[in-house]
């Protein structure tokens, strides 16, 4: 029997292929109109997994414990990013729901240096709800004081 022996190292031109694809692959992110990030996201987590399968040395190939660490991490992570858009909406829907409670109440408004008071008619629910007083929205954040009916 023969025994077959794999080059598992890469000589200078290998390494300056595999540089200048690398280069390629990341001038085609910019050009397509990804915006450079600090922050890593899943997709990206996800992407750096393939990655390294692709690349890993057939003759060593990755320790199960890492690979379970590995998907452990990205699910993790994805548990996460969807937590956070949860509490998005969570928070979204309660500050729609402050807005909704003053209604009919009389409330005072913080402008500037000055203050007004007047009872709230109505109100516009979304990411930044408004209250109507008069003829005027204002911000939920500019409201200083809410008195009883």
């Amino acid at each position: 029997m023969e025994d077959i022996k794999l080059n598992t190292t890469m000589n200078p031109q290998e390494m300056a292929q595999l540089k200048m694809q690398v280069d390629t692959f990341n001038k085609s992110l910019v050009v397509e109109g990804r915006k450079p990030s600090q922050e890593l996201g899943k997709d990206d987590f996800l992407k750096l997994l393939i990655t390294q399968l692709s690349h890993q040395d057939p003759t060593k190939p990755t320790d199960n414990t890492q690979m379970i660490a590995q998907m452990a991490q990205f699910s993790s992570l994805e548990q996460m990013t969807n937590m956070n858009q949860e509490f998005g909406k969570l928070n979204q829907m309660l500050n729609s729901s402050s807005a909704i409670n003053t209604i009919g109440k009389t409330v005072q408004v913080a402008i500037g240096d000055t203050t007004a008071t007047g009872v709230v008619e109505a109100v516009s629910c979304g990411p930044n709800p408004q209250v109507k007083i008069g003829n005027m929205f204002y911000d939920m954040k500019q409201i200083s004081a809410v008195y009883g009916e």
